[in-house]
């Protein structure tokens, strides 16, 4: 509640006239050269081709709307009511206050909006009110779509995806005017914020050859192999597709059967080894197990026409061989990381259709295979959107990992997009090393063929689940997978929604056991014993839906690493002599982490 006082800020005063417009100087300076930049840049047609049909996507889905409420003028003028009320009364309040009076605020940021932390945003009345009349206003913006009638739910989420892009671009707190700590630190240094700022932002455009790509951590801080990417082991098989990395030892006895990694390719592995306090892949060998990944290519046009059967075929069944030659054992537990464990699931219905019976378990990451419920990743796909796609890889023969980057940033833009706007650019600081986002900066291609099917058969058509999916001539039915399934979905995913990920277990034929971590898509998971955060859920009576499932479920405090622990070593054999890398019939090629996963 506040206190009724209005709270005049002493910090709100400017040093040193002269300094300040000397910094102003170097400001229009940094901004004349901004926009020489702009106007030379290399590729204004990459600009055009993205930008404008997503203008044009959001006029048409806005207009829909529109028309919704000009068909029901009484909706309208309920909802424009409603605005005028909710403002009148944080003016009443601003007025109270302004008097002396206690009063309640109309409206607070949710517990998890980290924008408004700076006690300016309470204690000083202008700011107070700048804040909640953002909120009101945004909060209005997004009941309106959700609640106009006549439309169909995929331009209904299109809309509200992109009223909240629209009011996150517009808080206050991007702007240096109307954010109290840019306005302090502005004033404090005599702007010399904002010139160091616009020379962040030139060179982050220079970076892109003039289209901006913001930078979220220190580039130069890190190199895999080096300070990522640690964990000892070989590359023992290579080919078009993938790197195979054997990883050796840390115990004098293994369990028998060996451990088969099959992460996403649309990021590298190494979010599985980012470092050793860190690493999935060494705590996994520490528990006895012999660890296999595939470390995916890079792709180049070269790749354009493999498909997702050819991933299937020369990734995860040639991976299944090359661990087989170098162990001696046929059979092994598999896990699938997002889209990896999409491609592992399919794999599985192949190989039941084939009666290929090599993989013994699989565990899941964050994965879908029902895209129902696939969140706002949906808002991207539809015909139109698809075919676009499609036309931009046709001239390359693959998608430039920043596109998906960039959509991937846009389901969570306060924290991805505008928290390093307002640092970077606002406050001119420089961004800090943090290996995860050097990783997220580290994307990778999409060959043409095999992102399309992805995008059809996933997202668009769902086929997956409903058993219409065909790979090398074979129909995928996930109920003739019998083995046991580890699935593990992230309560905060915003890219394999917990509603999505949560349906695994109806599709497939055999025993699923469903473990929710706390967090999200990359945290849920990389989430070491060590740490001691977060925690994860699991209940043993199951449920057929989501919220009757979290209801019963037992809460554990921290990693859910040790509970996946446990299942797998019940699943993987005697245990027998350690196994070196190189050893068997593959010989090592190379050291870890590889050549391939260099490649940016």
């Amino acid at each position: 509640m506040a206190d009724g006082k209005s709270h005049p800020n002493t910090d709100y005063n400017l040093a040193d006239p002269a300094e300040f417009m000397h910094n102003m100087t170097r400001v229009m300076e940094q901004a004349a050269a901004m926009a020489r930049l702009y106007a030379e840049r290399k590729e204004p047609a990459e600009l055009d081709s993205t930008v404008r049909p997503t203008l044009e996507r959001m006029a048409k889905t806005f207009a829909e709307i529109s028309r919704t409420y000009a068909d029901h003028p009484d909706k309208l003028l309920q909802a424009q009511y409603e605005l005028w009320q909710g403002h009148a009364r944080i003016w009443q309040n601003a007025w109270r206050r302004f008097l002396g009076e206690p009063v309640e605020p109309v409206i607070e940021p949710t517990r998890s909006d980290r924008r408004f932390k700076d006690p300016d945003w309470e204690k000083n009345q202008i700011f107070d009110f700048l804040k909640q009349s953002y909120l009101l206003t945004a909060r209005w913006a997004h009941d309106v779509v959700c609640e106009a009638e006549g439309v169909d739910e995929h331009t209904r989420q299109k809309a509200r995806f992109y009223v909240e892009q629209i009011a996150n671009a517009l808080s206050p707190t991007n702007f240096a005017l109307t954010n109290p700590e840019v306005l302090r630190l502005t004033l404090a240094s005599n702007g010399a914020n904002l010139a160091e700022g616009l020379e962040n932002l030139l060179k982050d455009l220079k970076a892109g050859g003039g289209m901006l790509r913001i930078s979220q951590t220190d580039l130069s801080a890190f190199a895999v192999g080096e300070n990522l990417a640690l964990s000892p082991g070989k590359v023992v098989f290579r080919n078009d597709l993938f790197e195979l990395i054997q990883y050796a030892p840390s115990t004098p006895r293994v369990f028998e059967r060996p451990l088969l990694i099959v992460p996403p390719w649309i990021n590298k592995f190494y979010i599985l080894d980012l470092n050793p306090a860190k690493s999935f892949i060494a705590w996994a060998v520490a528990q006895g197990l012999t660890v296999f990944v595939i470390s995916w290519v890079n792709p180049d046009e070269h790749l354009a026409m493999k498909t997702f059967g050819d991933y299937m075929r020369e990734g995860v069944l040639e991976a299944l061989g090359a661990v087989e030659a170098a162990t001696g054992q046929a059979s092994v537990n598999a896990i699938g990381y997002c889209i990896g464990g999409t491609l592992l699931t399919a794999t599985l219905g192949y190989m039941a259709a084939k009666k290929d019976e090599r993989i013994a378990s699989a565990t899941l990451f964050a994965a879908q295979v029902d895209f129902e419920k696939a969140g706002d990743l949906l808002v991207f796909v539809d015909e139109e959107q698809v075919s676009g796609i499609e036309r931009q890889m046709a001239g390359k023969g693959f998608l430039e990992g920043k596109r998906m980057a960039d959509s991937f940033n846009l389901l969570r833009s306060n924290d991805l997009i505008w928290s390093y706007v307002v640092s970077n650019y606002l406050k001119g600081k420089d961004p800090v090393p943090f290996d995860l986002l050097y990783w997220n900066s580290d994307s990778t291609r999409m060959p043409a063929a095999v992102h399309s099917f992805y995008l059809r058969e996933c997202y668009l058509n769902n086929h997956l689940s409903q058993g219409r999916m065909i790979l090398d001539g074979v129909r995928i039915d996930l109920a003739r997978v019998k083995i046991p399934v580890y699935n593990l979905a992230a309560r905060e995913d915003h890219i394999a929604p917990l509603a999505s990920s949560f349906r695994i277990g109806r599709f497939l034929g055999g025993e699923t056991r469903l473990v929710v971590a706390g967090s999200g898509h990359i945290a849920g998971v990389i989430n070491p014993p060590d740490a001691a955060k977060y925690q994860y859920w699991t209940n043993d009576k199951g449920g057929d839906t989501l919220e009757p499932w979290l209801a019963g479920a037992s809460e554990h405090p921290g990693s859910w690493w040790p509970d996946w622990g446990d299942w797998i070593a019940a699943r993987s054999g005697k245990k027998v002599k350690a196994r070196t890398p190189g050893n068997g019939k593959l010989k090592a090629l190379e050291d870890a982490p590889g050549t391939y996963v260099k490649v940016r």
